[in-house]
């Protein structure tokens, strides 16, 4: 079991910790954002359909989904250092061999199953408890929220290095690119190891809960199952957006480069918008901030598909959705360490990520689906739309309150 950190950390070792995590969690899900861009040239290079590379980010989103409480319970066990190093050279893996995917079959399985372990081990659930667990509770939000946003800036430089690598280099190029860098980044994991030698704090409410016991407790309470819920539409929207955006905008007579600025204005405001939803985290109730980010995300997508579409109303849209596209995650996840603790929040977390990737891999599923059987992606804009009204109301009645547990007998205080 990785042992809490109880020495006080200076300024330069809380910076590199938020560093580190932030920027392999910036490859990953820059990797992740960019795959729309990916969607055209490999299945008319490969003469496949769009529902093919859809089922397999779906396959992705599900995979990752399913295995994040198991990798999750890994790193809560032997530590985050060694689940993010194997995250990496999964990726990497990952990568060249979507590259290489000459049937379908393969891609599902490069594309689709092995970068959806890679993810598990290298975003949100791994990085964030390693923060959780390194940093003092008075600074984890600041944490979480500058670690997210510097994932968000590096979503944002993949967007354009990858529209370059595709339009130079070809498709293939920059996948065995990506999947050299993912290997280059190795090293960072190793500032985000738990040391071994310092035993856990015995005044800690979830001092001696096993692992089991705190799954359990867990799943007992209401609130934990409505997170999940709620999560599903996160998934949805993002996945359904990131995935076929960039065909959408095509398909309805925008530039190529139309579709690219949008997802860098997304990667781009969603630097500020995760770091200010961090912030806010350790100010107001979570759950009212989750409640009206998705209920913001809802109107940005009515107004979206209502309006005339043109260059200045993706921009806007983009820069809208781009502000609260990953800023549920530091809240969710500040929840439940707020709720829980954190000697096992990456499992946990894991547990709850599982209904965002559900709601990922249906975005992302049904909308190839969709597509191919109406040619038009109205359909899935309207059940975004309803999602995100309906994940604000799972929200509000969560117990936020600390889960009071009997301390250790001879703890002191």
């Amino acid at each position: 079991m990785p042992a809490l950190r109880k020495s006080p950390l200076d300024a330069s070792q809380l910076w590199l910790l938020v560093l580190a995590g932030g920027v392999v969690m910036g490859l990953a899900l820059g990797v992740r954002h960019v795959q729309g861009l990916f969607l055209l040239p490999v299945t008319m290079d490969r003469g496949w359909s769009r529902e093919t590379f859809a089922m397999a980010m779906a396959v992705q989103n599900l995979t990752w989904g399913i295995v994040q409480p198991f990798t999750g319970m890994v790193a809560d066990r032997y530590g985050s250092a060694k689940v993010i190093a194997g995250g990496l050279a999964c990726y990497a893996l990952g990568l060249a061999g979507m590259a290489h995917a000459a049937t379908p079959a393969a891609f599902l399985w490069t594309a689709g199953v092995c970068i959806g372990v890679a993810l598990s081990g290298t975003a949100f659930a791994v990085i964030y408890g390693a923060l959780s667990r390194l940093v003092p509770p008075e600074r984890r939000s600041w944490a979480l929220g500058v670690a997210g946003a510097v994932g968000g800036l590096g979503q944002f430089t993949l967007v354009p290095a990858a529209q370059w690598l595709i339009g130079g280099w070809g498709w293939i190029a920059a996948l065995l690119s990506f999947a050299v860098v993912c290997a280059m980044l190795l090293p960072l994991a190793f500032p985000l190891r738990e040391p071994a030698s310092r035993s856990q704090d015995a005044t800690a409410p979830d001092a001696g809960l096993s692992l089991a016991a705190a799954i359990r407790e867990a799943f007992s309470q209401p609130g934990f199952w409505l997170l999940n819920l709620g999560f599903l539409a996160c998934g949805f929207q993002l996945a359904f957006i990131g995935t076929h955006l960039p065909a959408y905008l095509m398909d309805k007579g925008l530039r190529a480069a139309d579709a690219v600025a949008a997802l860098a204005i997304i990667a781009l405001a969603n630097v500020m918008g995760t770091y200010v939803c961090g912030i806010l985290g350790g100010h107001h109730r979570r759950k009212y901030l989750l409640a009206g980010i998705y209920l913001i995300r809802a109107a940005a997508i009515a107004l979206f598909v209502l309006l005339p579409l043109s260059t200045w109303t993706v921009y806007v849209f983009a820069a809208v959705m781009g502000f609260v596209w990953l800023g549920t995650v530091p809240l969710t996840n500040g929840l439940i360490s707020q709720v829980f603790g954190v000697r096992y929040i990456t499992t946990l977390f894991g547990f709850v990520f599982f209904g965002h990737q559900l709601g990922s891999f249906l975005g992302v599923w049904l909308g190839g689906i969709v597509f191919e059987a109406t040619g038009s992606y109205d359909a899935i804009w309207l059940g975004a739309m309803a999602l995100g009204v309906l994940s604000a109301a799972l929200h509000w009645p969560i117990d936020d309150r600390e889960i009071r547990r009997v301390r250790p007998a001879g703890a002191a205080g």
